[in-house]
């Protein structure tokens, strides 16, 4: 069979992909504690490695794993959860279809090829199930209501007080009683539903990440004198925050990355700017001048 050199690139790159997911799996399976998952993990691993092998005729070469990509992928999973680490791969595999795609009319494996990938998907989606992904909605409202709610109060204080410090020390108060007032709330409410979740987790999950966000939120203050500047790195940090985490859940829970985003970035800017001008007024009205 006489294929084109274009084709013959594609296949290089579907090799080296190949070559990298057997590498890849077979060190995830190691470190997965569940048998059944492992298992499941390795037959994927043994299936890539049979892909590569099928590759490897047609381009009639050898190609070293990429370690950079595979200990990236590994070390991911490992920080971040088996699931995010996974799909986030499975992502790249998807765009990988193009090439099957393309593929298909001239190469007779790459069909069959392309249907074990979408079986493998379908298996791992199966298996996952990770205690991080089942609290995610616990972590979601932590860190929810610490974004809405100190990004407003620390606007309204900056221009109330005008003195970072004083600010810094009013949101450190405001936002460690916050954060026990919402893991109590967490607790009652996961207690009277009837799921999986245990509520002592449920409220350390979102006690965790309203005090985390309060810390990141509250750090400038803490450390530059122009009570400006402070509100701007502030603003800056919970678009960070809320970038990442939605990142997190759009790939873990295959959910749509731009518009959680926008709808969390517009609600927080919106009442940051509110309680920002509320603030002023306030600082006007009586007098405050510290």
């Amino acid at each position: 069979m006489t294929i084109t050199s274009e084709q013959k690139k594609r296949i290089l790159k579907l090799q080296k992909e190949e070559l990298d997911g057997h590498y890849t799996y077979l060190k995830l399976a190691k470190a997965v504690k569940d048998k059944h998952n492992a298992t499941v993990i390795k037959n994927i691993a043994q299936d890539e490695m049979k892909h590569y092998q099928i590759w490897k005729r047609y381009t009639e070469k050898d190609t070293t794993p990429n370690k950079l990509r595979i200990n990236f992928y590994y070390w991911l999973s490992k920080v971040l959860g088996l699931t995010f680490g996974i799909k986030l791969m499975e992502r790249g595999e998807e765009k990988a279809q193009e090439n099957y795609a393309a593929l298909i009319g001239s190469i007779p494996e790459a069909k069959e090829i392309l249907d074990e990938e979408e079986k493998h998907e379908d298996e791992l989606l199966e298996m996952l199930d990770e205690e991080s992904l089942k609290y995610a909605g616990s972590v979601v409202l932590g860190l929810n209501d610490a974004l809405v709610e100190l990004t407003g109060s620390l606007a309204g204080l900056t221009f109330a007080f005008q003195d970072t410090k004083i600010i810094a020390l009013a949101g450190l108060i405001t936002g460690i009683a916050a954060s026990f007032s919402m893991a109590a709330s967490e607790y009652l409410s996961s207690k009277s539903e009837e799921d999986e979740k245990v509520p002592l987790r449920s409220a350390i999950y979102t006690g965790f990440a309203y005090i985390l966000t309060v810390a990141i939120l509250i750090f400038p203050y803490l450390v530059i004198s122009n009570f400006i500047v402070a509100l701007l790195w502030t603003i800056a940090n919970a678009i960070l925050v809320i970038a990442i985490f939605n990142f997190y859940i759009s790939v873990a829970k295959d959910f749509d990355f731009k518009k959680r985003f926008l709808e969390m970035s517009t609600i927080s800017l919106g009442v940051a700017l509110f309680s920002f001008v509320i603030g002023d007024v306030i600082r006007r009205v009586f007098g405050i001048n510290v």
